[in-house]
């Protein structure tokens, strides 16, 4: 069974639902801190923030009229293949399924064990269950570190076993189900971060937050302003990520090419203004210096206790929970129907094209939780995230030049919707993302070279399957 056995069941509200539930996890709460240390003054902050948000709101507008033009399943990996050739498409996907879908899946589900944790002790991730293995630190080059990994089991890995397995299950049984848990949670955690916003700017705290810039330690000196806010858009940006999950399922969208665009718009909106707002409360409760130096980086928890007192960490705790929970759903929900569009153009395992009884890509689901529990063991996820940054944002330089090349190379195909502002709101994409990646090349190499030798390993495996594309064109 191929693509046409999806059903159209989400309507804009599920849409945009989907969209804001896989932005909207654990980072919003924690990478303030490292922003804060980086750019040493709120000011930056909300700097940072705000290049996100319209970087976002701009690649996102590119992607509405791709949608409008390609509504299948697939995505940006349909967007990808179409302009460049399957080539190009199957690297995207290698790397979606190995680190960018799969190990976001991990991470958030490991986060969600340790905030798990704080309702009940025995859910840690120090204690191991069974054997495990202790892998030190690589330094490749001077610059370039690899590790430490810890190998092994631990209560925390477990529960993000269990959710992984058991939304991967719920999903079996229709995208409606999977719609319907998606939109619960999702007004659920936004109506949490809409409270902690309100409390935050218009609560008075027991003790006036210190508006003075965050200064080092070790006296180490600061980067310079816009290098900084370059770099720093590696923690922003990837809380801001997923905005593009609903071009995955295009096949089970009503009216996919208007419904989609417009979902685009209004998710990433909604979300990265609650984003800014979220961080200028932030800096009104604890200022610069105590968002640089929370606890373990968990500055929503910092905030909250700050408002109102002990109690406020656990209501935090709650309230990522719900978050993580949620953001979870969407990324399962979506992940698996890259795999089976990629399937039935001969460039992933075949059984991967069929769909269940209930139009659902089973085999898909089930490969992508068996990759992400491997994952969670490994204790490399984190590590993996970091590395994939820059060739994620590389791809999405990658798929908002399309919106160009499609213009010149096939200006006849209908296009529902279009670009609002083109060529001024891609082309400022594309300046934008490029001045980051090369921000990483310089300043953070351990950031930038494995990432992309983990997308030049997926060639050897174009090459393998490069026989079935032909078979299947």
């Amino acid at each position: 069974m191929n693509a046409t056995g999806y059903r159209r069941h989400l309507g804009l509200f599920s849409a945009t639902m989907l969209i804001a539930g896989s932005m909207i996890g654990s980072g919003v709460f924690i990478v303030a801190a490292d922003m804060v240390r980086t750019g040493r003054s709120g000011g930056f902050l909300l700097a940072a923030w705000g290049l996100t948000a319209v970087l976002t709101l701009f690649a996102a507008l590119s992607y509405g009229e791709l949608a409008g033009m390609f509504p299948k399943a697939g995505g940006q990996y349909t967007y990808l293949r179409e302009t460049y050739g399957p080539a190009t498409g199957f690297l995207y996907g290698w790397t979606f399924f190995v680190v960018i879908e799969c190990g976001t899946i991990a991470a958030v589900a490991v986060g969600f064990g340790k905030y798990l944790g704080t309702f009940f002790p025995a859910v840690t991730d120090t204690a191991w269950l069974g054997p495990h293995l202790d892998v030190p630190l690589w330094q490749v080059t001077q610059s370039i570190a690899v590790g430490p990994y810890h190998l092994g089991l631990t209560p925390s890995r477990l529960s993000a076993i269990a959710v992984v397995v058991f939304l991967s299950a719920v999903n079996l049984y229709g995208v409606k189900l999977g719609a319907r848990i998606q939109n619960l949670f999702t007004v659920a955690k936004i109506g949490g971060l809409a409270a902690l916003i309100l409390l935050g700017l218009f609560l008075k705290p027991p003790v006036a937050a210190v508006q003075t810039p965050f200064l080092p330690m070790d006296g180490s000196a600061a980067l310079p302003f816009l290098t900084a806010l370059l770099v720093v858009q590696t923690g922003s940006m990837f809380s801001a990520d997923a905005w593009n999950a609903i071009t995955f399922i295009a096949g089970e969208v009503k009216e996919p090419e208007r419904t989609i665009p417009f979902s685009l718009l209004i998710g990433t909106t909604l979300v990265c203004g609650l984003y800014v707002l979220a961080n200028a409360a932030y800096l009104k409760v604890l200022g610069p210096a105590g968002i640089a130096n929370a606890p373990q980086d968990r500055v929503g928890s910092a905030a909250l206790q700050a408002l109102l007192g002990s109690g406020g960490g656990l209501i935090m705790a709650g309230s990522i929970l719900v978050s993580m929970f949620g953001c979870l759903n969407g990324l399962v929900l979506s992940g698996a129907r890259v795999y089976q569009r990629m399937a039935e153009d001969g460039l992933f395992y075949p059984g991967a094209a069929s769909l269940n009884a209930h139009g659902v890509p089973a085999f898909g689901l089930w490969i992508q939780a068996l990759w992400t529990c491997l994952l969670t063991l490994t204790g490399t996820y984190g590590q993996l995230l970091d590395f994939v940054m820059l060739p994620t944002i590389l791809f999405y330089v990658f798929t908002v030049g399309g919106v160009f090349l499609l213009r010149w190379r096939r200006p006849d195909l209908e296009r529902p919707v279009r670009v609002w502002g083109y060529p001024v709101v891609p082309a400022l994409y594309l300046v934008g993302a490029c001045a980051i990646v090369g921000a990483l090349f310089i300043h953070r190499p351990s950031y930038s070279w494995p990432g992309l030798v983990l997308v030049a390993l997926g060639w050897p495996v174009y090459l393998a399957v490069k026989p079935r594309v032909a078979t299947s064109a």
